[in-house]
C-alpha cells in the first residue's frame, strides 16, 4: 500500500488522522475536532433521541408528554447535520490522499498562513456563497422536507394536535383519501380545474393586454407617449393589495358600483359581482388584468424597441398587411424574448394567493366543496385548510400535488422554448 492510500485509510478510520500523518497539522486538528463533536453527540444520546423522535413521533401523550412536531423538526435538523458531517468526512479522505500525492511529488505542506491564503484565493466564491447555502438549508430546504413528511402523518384537528395528542405516521392514507373519497376528490379536481383555467386565462390575457398597450403607446404619431405610459403603469405601481381591497369594497353587494347603476336606472337590482359563482370568477380575472397588464406593457415597450424596423419595411414592400406584420413578425420575436418570463408568470399564477385572498377570500361559498369556495385556487385552499381548519396533513398532501403539477409544466415548457436552446430563431 502506497503512502497516499495509507493517508486515505487513516482518515477513513478517524477523520483528520490522515492529515496528521501528512504533517498537515491545522487541517488534521480541525477535522479531528469535528469528528469528536459528532461522537460526543452520538454517545450522549442527542443524535439517537432525535432519530428516535423522527421515527416514532413520540410515545407519551399529554401536555407534559412528547411533542410530535418538535420531535420531527429536531430529527430533520439532526439528519441535515449528519449529511453535512458525512460530506466533510468524505472530503477529509480525499484531501488526505491528494495532499500525500502532492508531498510525494516534492511539494511541501503549506503552513497555516499560506494555507489560509490559498483557500482565500482559490475558494473565494465558495466562502461568500456558504452563508447563503446555510440559510437555504434551514429556511428553504427544512420547510420543504417538513411539509413533505407532514403529508404522511395524521397531523390535523381535532384529535391529533400536539401537545395534548400525538401525531402518527399514516403512509399514503392522506393521498388515498384525497383522490378516492368523494368529498375530497370532488373538491381537489374542481379546484384544480379552476386553478388551471385561472392560470392560463390570466397569463394569456395579461400578456396580450400588455402587448396591446405597448403597441398603442409606441405607435407612430401618438402624442404625449410618456404621459400615456405613466398613466397605464399606475395600477402596477400602487401596492396590489390596496387595489384589491378597493375593488372588493367597490364591487361588493351594497357597494358604490351597484348603488350608482341603480340610481341612474341601468339595472333593476343589484348585480352579485362577487357573490355569484361564475360572475365572481370573471371579476377576479378582470381585476387581475387591471393590476398585471401594466407590467407586461412596460416589458413589451422595451422589447418592441429592439425589433429591427427594416423587417416591417420589407414586409410592407412585399404587401403584408398590418395584421400580417403583427402575427408574423411582432408576436414571434416578442415571444422569443419573453418566453421565460411568460412561463414564470404562468407558474406564479398557480400560487397567486394574494389575488384571491384579498379580493374574494375564495368566496362565494360552495356547499359541494370541502373547506373551499368557488374562487379558491389550490394555494388559497391550502391556506384555509392550514390556518382555518388545521388540516395540516391533507394540506401538505395537496401542496405536494400542486408542486409536482406546476414543476412538471414549468420544466417541460422551459425545455421546449427556443429561448433556452443554443440556436438562432428561424
Amino acid at each position: 500500500m502506497n503512502n497516499s492510500k495509507k493517508a486515505a485509510l487513516y482518515s477513513t478510520i478517524f477523520m483528520g488522522l490522515g492529515q496528521l500523518y501528512n504533517r498537515d497539522w491545522i487541517k488534521g486538528i480541525l477535522f479531528a475536532l469535528i469528528k469528536i463533536i459528532v461522537l460526543i453527540n452520538l454517545f450522549n444520546g442527542t443524535v439517537g433521541h432525535s432519530l428516535w423522535g423522527v421515527t416514532t413521533l413520540g410515545e407519551i401523550r399529554g401536555i407534559n408528554g412528547d411533542h410530535s412536531i418538535n420531535l420531527l423538526i429536531e430529527g430533520i435538523v439532526t439528519i441535515i447535520f449528519l449529511v453535512i458531517a458525512v460530506a466533510i468526512y468524505i472530503f477529509s479522505i480525499k484531501d488526505a490522499k491528494a495532499t500525500r500525492e502532492n508531498i510525494e511529488k516534492g511539494e511541501r505542506v503549506l503552513n497555516p498562513k499560506e494555507y489560509l491564503r490559498y483557500i482565500w484565493n482559490k475558494y473565494f466564491p465558495h466562502i461568500f456563497l456558504t452563508p447563503s447555502v446555510i440559510m437555504i438549508l434551514f429556511f428553504t430546504l427544512l420547510p420543504i422536507i417538513f411539509t413533505v413528511l407532514i403529508a404522511f402523518t395524521n397531523y390535523s384537528a381535532p384529535y391529533n394536535l400536539p401537545p395534548g395528542n400525538l401525531v402518527d405516521w399514516v403512509g399514503l392514507k392522506n393521498f388515498v383519501r384525497l383522490f378516492t373519497m368523494e368529498e375530497w376528490a370532488g373538491t381537489i379536481w374542481s379546484v384544480a380545474a379552476w386553478t388551471i383555467v385561472w392560470a392560463v386565462v390570466t397569463t394569456t390575457l395579461n400578456y396580450f393586454a400588455g402587448l396591446g398597450l405597448a403597441l398603442l403607446t409606441n405607435a407612430k404619431g401618438i402624442r404625449f407617449k410618456k404621459l400615456w405610459r405613466s398613466l397605464f403603469i399606475l395600477p402596477y405601481a400602487i401596492p396590489a393589495f390596496i387595489s384589491l381591497l378597493v375593488f372588493r369594497l367597490v364591487f361588493m353587494g351594497p357597494g358604490p358600483v351597484n348603488t350608482t347603476l341603480l340610481n341612474i336606472g341601468l339595472i333593476g337590482q343589484k348585480v352579485p359581482f362577487l357573490t355569484e359563482h361564475s360572475l365572481a370568477k370573471i371579476m377576479v380575472i378582470l381585476v387581475y388584468c387591471w393590476t398585471g397588464a401594466p407590467y407586461w406593457m412596460a416589458l413589451m415597450s422595451g422589447t418592441l424597441t429592439n425589433i429591427d424596423s427594416s423587417l416591417y419595411e420589407a414586409a410592407e414592400i412585399d404587401g403584408a398587411s398590418k395584421w400580417q406584420q403583427f402575427y408574423k413578425i411582432t408576436v414571434p420575436l416578442v415571444l422569443f424574448q419573453t418566453a421565460p418570463l411568460l412561463i414564470m408568470t404562468f407558474a406564479h399564477n398557480f400560487n397567486n394567493f394574494g389575488m384571491i385572498y384579498f379580493l374574494t377570500s375564495g368566496n362565494p361559498a360552495n356547499p359541494n366543496f370541502r373547506y373551499a369556495g368557488s374562487t379558491d385556487i389550490l394555494i388559497s385552499w391550502i391556506y384555509k385548510m392550514t390556518l382555518e381548519k388545521r388540516q395540516f396533513g391533507m394540506a401538505a398532501a395537496v401542496t405536494i400535488f400542486l408542486f409536482l403539477f406546476v414543476a412538471s409544466i414549468s420544466i417541460y415548457s422551459f425545455r421546449r422554448t427556443k429561448s433556452f436552446k443554443e440556436e438562432d430563431m428561424i
